[in-house]
């Protein structure tokens, strides 16, 4: 990274940071400063972390912290260079809001009964768009990196197995009579039979994996 990319990643993750905690903050307190569709997928108070959205931009604010501070580091002279351990924490981070912002464009939006814009409402416009979209151009245009290997690029199946085991374990207590509930089931991915479960998850895993390869190969110099 030269000193250019170097500042403009700096302005990126502070942007993705403070982004996030706007939109954290305003699922939190039920704020809305968007009306006109119905408001899908939000919550308020610690309801909100039961989402991988919202999982899943936390994270990339964390890294981008972590990145941030070494970047600052950098051009104080007090570091000559982000650690490969940092890289793929960016790599991991970066894959998980792609797969958010996939799943609402090429899934959860179009089987919505208003369509994508309710899945851009309020919170959701940040969480779900503008910063997934921010974090893969920071990633892919101003953090390129040759450190990060091809085998390194398996650990951005982390998060999505992580929160895959609390969400199946979830629908799984709340089953009745062979069905759950949508309050439970919130993504749908079950609701034409717990038996579906068994296509979803490679399904996701499969998605998520090429998010982190293509990720890794658009990174590379």
């Amino acid at each position: 990274m030269n000193n250019k990319d170097i500042k403009t990643s700096i302005f990126m993750n502070i942007m993705i940071i403070v982004f996030t905690i706007f939109a954290t903050f305003i699922m939190f307190t039920g704020i809305k400063f968007m009306h006109g569709y119905e408001i899908i997928l939000e919550s308020t108070k610690l309801g909100v972390f039961k989402f991988f959205t919202v999982q899943s931009n936390i994270l990339i604010a964390i890294v981008s912290f972590i990145f941030l501070k070494n970047e600052i580091d950098i051009l104080k002279g007090k570091k000559k260079e982000i650690t490969t351990r940092n890289y793929i924490l960016k790599l991991i981070g970066t894959t998980s809001v792609g797969l958010t912002f996939f799943i609402v464009f090429a899934y959860l939006g179009p089987i919505s009964k208003e369509g994508i814009m309710s899945m851009l409402m309020n919170s959701n416009l940040f969480f779900h768009l503008i910063i997934p979209v921010m974090s893969i151009m920071t990633f892919v245009l101003f953090e390129k990196t040759n450190k990060i290997s091809f085998k390194n690029t398996f650990y951005g199946l982390i998060p999505t197995a992580m929160y895959g085991f609390y969400y199946l374990i979830n629908v799984l207590i709340h089953m009745e009579n062979g069905k759950v509930s949508p309050i439970y089931d919130f993504y749908w991915f079950v609701q034409n039979g717990v038996w579906t479960a068994f296509i979803v998850v490679p399904i996701i895993f499969i998605i998520t994996y090429l998010i982190s390869l293509s990720l890794w190969k658009l990174n590379r110099k």
